[in-house]
């Protein structure tokens, strides 16, 4: 029998730290359709410029759209911070206005601010992220007497990437960033992992902040707020097919893929390869 993976929920991310979101969304919502794509053969996005990192969301988004997604989550810091603007003001409108474009930074803006007890956050990103100030500005609408330190990781996700954030070398860079966060404010007591990839490095960077602050990743953050778009949106929540499957695509290796995929689901997945 064919699986019907029209009218699924398309999940964006440059690699596959959008995996953790995924794995907090079909958790959540797992009566729904889902197609992942993951652009490995261009990641990491962290260091792109506005512009290639939208021409590449797009490209991507396109394409899960083509395979019938009416919507399609963000779950990409980056992309989120560099794309998801452009995307839903510009492209959405006049090219596809029956669409939806949802990203990761306003759900976990909308909540991170009361999570803190001092009223003093960090934020750990890739540099595109950090560079952006989105969530900056975003968490000051919500929380304008939130402070917040930024702080960004370039190492973090080629080491995730390439399946070295195990090892004892990676110990070397999760201090110094951590170091130099914390330095930025006594007063901080929630550290936000502000990319997707981070979650995987959170057993090392337990090892060298204090127990007393507390880590937040966005998976369930994402699959909470998804939850309840859909509530609010029946006319996009009609349109999705509820069979309970799920599908994988990358634009990189697929052998590659299903190896650090399995990692992340904790379940064996054989992924298909696409060129965009």
């Amino acid at each position: 029998m064919l699986m019907n993976f029209h009218n699924s929920i398309g999940v964006f991310d440059s690699g596959f730290g959008g995996l953790t979101v995924f794995k907090s969304i079909a958790e959540r919502l797992p009566n729904y359709n889902y197609i992942y794509l993951g652009d490995n053969a261009r990641s990491p996005y962290g260091d792109h410029s506005f512009e290639t990192v939208y021409q590449y969301t797009l490209e991507c988004v396109e394409w899960l759209f083509e395979q019938g997604c009416p919507l399609v989550i963000l779950a990409c810091n980056t992309a989120s911070a560099k794309a998801l603007r452009n995307i839903q003001q510009l492209d959405l409108p006049h090219k596809y206005p029956d669409h939806r474009v949802l990203g990761v930074i306003r759900p976990t803006a909308e909540v991170i601010g009361g999570m803190s007890d001092s009223k003093s956050i960090g934020v750990l990103g890739t540099r595109g992220t950090i560079k952006s100030e989105s969530y900056l500005i975003e968490i000051n609408k919500f929380f304008p007497d939130v402070k917040v330190y930024q702080q960004s990781c370039p190492m973090w996700v080629p080491l995730i990437e390439n399946g070295e954030h195990e090892g004892e070398g990676a110990n070397y860079f999760v201090k110094e960033y951590l170091d130099e966060l914390l330095q930025k404010s006594t007063a901080i007591d929630t550290v936000l992992l502000a990319c997707t990839h981070y979650p995987l490095l959170v057993p090392k960077i337990r090892k060298y902040i204090s127990s007393d602050i507390q880590l937040v990743s966005q998976g369930d953050i994402v699959a909470t707020s998804l939850a309840d778009y859909l509530d609010r949106h029946a006319e996009i929540n009609e349109r999705l097919t509820q069979e309970g499957n799920q599908l994988f695509y990358t634009t990189g290796d697929s052998q590659n893929f299903d190896q650090h995929a399995s990692v992340f689901l904790e379940k064996e997945i054989l992924s298909r390869k696409i060129k965009l």
